[in-house]
């Protein structure tokens, strides 16, 4: 059975299950659509001519999808004219499916969806074995026996429990802290202190020194007085 149909200006023999690509058309893809201008039918004994078309004949199909077609180029010159144009072109399309060739008088079958195949039917992949369908997990049956993670032991506490070592804990605890580093502030306290004491020892040393010499001339005149009267005076040559 087939049938001749025009679309876009172009004429196309089809038959059930030919994939086609006709002129873009307004429709959705996944969308079925009738196409109407039949121009010859045969139902595989008797062939049926339309003039032009055939009455009540039409062809249901399936949009597939919406492509473009190979690009062309265009190219135009002029001789001794310095003419020349170049222009590239990608015709727009589109896929048909198409699903049956319909009489005058006769209605489309209605096609019911496949159901999806379970996964105990699905076929088993080349050079593997078929997985197979994850089990869910249900409550253990009765007189069976199951396996419990055993508890964290607790730390022992008492006499039982060991003693840290003692030396680990005495160094943690003496341990010096670190010595922070003075900032500007402390160290600027710092010199203006230094310089002040500096300064304070070299103005006490010449007193120091003047203090010294009046005990040295002081001492003769107290050694004198301190003498015994007794002794003779010494002469005079």
């Amino acid at each position: 059975m087939f049938a001749v149909v025009r679309t876009g200006g172009k004429q196309y023999r089809v038959a059930p299950e030919d994939v086609i690509r006709v002129e873009r058309l307004k429709a959705e893809a996944g969308e079925t659509i009738e196409l109407g201008e039949v121009l010859a039918m045969s139902d595989g004994e008797t062939v049926s001519l339309g003039r032009p078309l055939v009455d009540g004949a039409r062809v249901a199909a399936t949009v597939v999808e919406h492509t473009r077609g190979d690009k062309i180029i265009v190219f135009r010159k002029k001789r001794r004219k310095n003419h020349r144009r170049k222009r590239g072109h990608r015709q727009d399309l589109t896929v048909l499916r198409i699903d049956e060739i319909l009489a005058a008088g006769q209605k489309r079958k209605v096609r019911r969806k496949k159901k999806a195949a379970s996964t105990d039917d699905e076929a088993a992949p080349a050079g593997g074995r078929r997985k197979r369908p994850a089990r869910a997990k249900t409550e253990a049956k009765p007189g069976t026996t199951t396996r419990k993670r055993a508890a964290p032991k607790a730390p022992k506490t008492g006499d039982d429990a060991p003693a840290p070592a003692e030396a680990e804990t005495a160094a943690a605890t003496e341990a010096p802290a670190p010595a922070e580093k003075p900032t500007a502030k402390k160290r600027a306290t710092t010199k203006r202190r230094t310089t002040a004491k500096a300064k304070a020892s070299e103005d006490a040393a010449p007193a120091a020194a003047e203090a010294d010499a009046d005990e040295a001339a002081d001492a003769p005149a107290d050694e004198a007085a301190d003498a015994p009267a007794d002794e003779p005076a010494e002469e005079k040559s």
